[in-house]
């Protein structure tokens, strides 16, 4: 097989989003917040911006079961919310810090080896 068919395509790789507003007013919703946090880490996300997690993944199947473990750790109050956009459609991001236009991130290299 040739070397530019084993890249992965861009309609069939996807970027999972949770974003989220959680309460924090309170020590037992503060924790709940931080458990929430850290098990998006621990699944491999990476912040975005506040409050706005992304994961690439390699298929919709990937998605899916990431899918679930996200909903496993949902906290009990607050608002999450999953969202799954193709590797194309998120090219096409428009990224600005002030005024300055920013490229989108790259997927990670190491899926890019398989």
């Amino acid at each position: 097989m040739p070397c530019h068919e084993l890249a992965l395509s861009g309609y069939k790789t996807m970027w999972l989003f949770a974003m989220y507003d959680l309460p924090v007013d309170k020590p037992e919703l503060r924790r709940e917040y931080g458990q929430f946090h850290k098990a998006l880490i621990r699944q491999g996300f990476t912040m975005l911006q506040y409050s706005v997690y992304v994961h690439y993944v390699k298929s919709e199947d990937a998605e899916e079961t990431l899918r679930k473990k996200v909903h496993a750790s949902i906290p009990s109050h607050g608002q999450v919310r999953l969202i799954a956009v193709t590797d194309r459609q998120f090219e096409k991001m428009e990224v600005y810090v002030g005024k300055k236009r920013k490229p989108v991130e790259d997927p990670p290299l190491q899926l890019m080896l398989f």
